[in-house]
């Protein structure tokens, strides 16, 4: 969650950050053909299925069916209930790497319990019917974040299968700040698990306990985007406060710094240490001073855009704008393009004719398709 700047603090920034590592700034027109899909209220992620139609998470707790051919729009009934609210509701899908032959779907989303609400992942079977829609069944929730808060913040949970078949999940840490350093909680972690929910065997902390064992990275505040580049190494990028968006390269083990560490402010103003003050924590790639609020990424494959290959496509939600990344041979990140789009960018994926399809945050947000000029 991102609150609005003192104007004294908002121009500092804006001359501080000519000087931060991944701040030249292009603002260019905009370098595709964007075809409405469908429009949703407040679309959060989408997936695609074999057949090519898409699965669409809607933050109140909807999961829609889209025909993209059709421009048509169904429902899938069988959805838990979310804990609608702040940012929590109906959060990630995404397909089992097997979906073709088990239908099996995964769902991340916030749900209520004592103490307040928190994160959790489900996995169910999928139905399609004749109609246009469909329904989950025997669903069940395989991981949960370990504590739960008041606020309905931070709460992340995108989901990515690895190729090796492990699910991977961005756990936020739902405005606690402190337990993204404890290795007794999954709270702002980047966690490795089976296809089941179980602790992937080989993860970095397998031997030191149960919550301990799911961990392969910690420090992380919100991290709402995840992707695998050609190397098959894994890249996030996660909300920072007042300042300090990062775009980081996940290494098995490494602390990312938050909260000891950051390149932003408290939104009280209190300062907090440089990553430069901490060696022994993992730098980020690149980062926003100020923010733009990332909401999702990609790292672009395809070859539509073929000077896009292997860039990080971020979707900005205070920024209203998809922003490009160049990662260099060192790995480091620099800002080549802030690509205006007038609304707040939620979710974002190419598709396998690398086409990038991204949806707008809020009510009457809309599924584009992205197709260069």
């Amino acid at each position: 969650m991102h609150i609005g700047l003192s104007v004294t603090y908002a121009l500092a920034l804006v001359a501080g950050a000519l000087a931060g590592p991944s701040q030249e700034l292009h603002t260019r027109q905009q370098p595709w053909k964007a075809t409405a899909i469908t429009t949703h209220t407040e679309g959060w992620a989408f997936a695609f299925l074999p057949d090519d139609r898409i699965l669409v998470t809607e933050r109140r707790g909807n999961l829609r069916l889209v025909d993209p051919t059709a421009k048509t729009m169904g429902s899938i009934t069988g959805v838990p209930t979310v804990a609608y609210g702040g940012q929590g509701g109906l959060h990630d899908v995404a397909l089992h790497p097997d979906y073709a032959n088990n239908s099996i779907v995964y769902i991340s989303y916030a749900e209520s319990g004592s103490g307040g609400a928190g994160g959790a992942v489900a996995r169910a079977k999928l139905t399609l019917n004749t109609n246009g829609g469909g329904a989950l069944s025997e669903l069940e929730v395989i991981w949960r974040h370990s504590q739960r808060a008041q606020g309905g913040l931070q709460f992340a949970c995108r989901l990515l299968f690895g190729p090796d078949g492990a699910l991977w999940v961005s756990s936020g840490e739902i405005n606690q700040m402190t337990p993204a350093q404890s290795m007794t909680s999954n709270l702002g972690k980047v966690v490795r698990l089976y296809d089941n929910g179980t602790s992937y065997a080989g993860n970095p902390f397998a031997d030191q306990g149960e919550v301990q064992s799911q961990i392969w990275s910690l420090g992380h505040r919100n991290p709402l985007g995840i992707d695998w580049d050609a190397e098959g190494r894994l890249w996030e990028v996660e909300m920072g406060p007042m300042g300090g968006d990062e775009l980081n390269l996940i290494q098995e083990g490494a602390n990312y710094g938050w909260p000891v560490v950051c390149e932003g402010r408290h939104y009280d103003g209190r300062t907090i240490p440089k990553h430069s003050t901490r060696p022994d924590i993992e730098p980020p790639k690149a980062f926003w001073v100020p923010v733009i609020s990332p909401a999702g990424m990609i790292i672009y494959k395809g070859s539509l855009f073929p000077d896009w290959t292997g860039n990080a496509i971020i979707t900005g939600l205070s920024s209203q704008s998809i922003v490009r990344v160049t990662i260099d041979a060192n790995d480091s990140g620099k800002e080549a393009q802030r690509i205006a789009m007038g609304r707040r960018m939620r979710g974002i994926r190419e598709d396998k004719d690398g086409a990038i399809w991204v949806i707008e945050d809020g009510p009457g947000g809309r599924l584009l398709k992205l197709t260069p000029n």
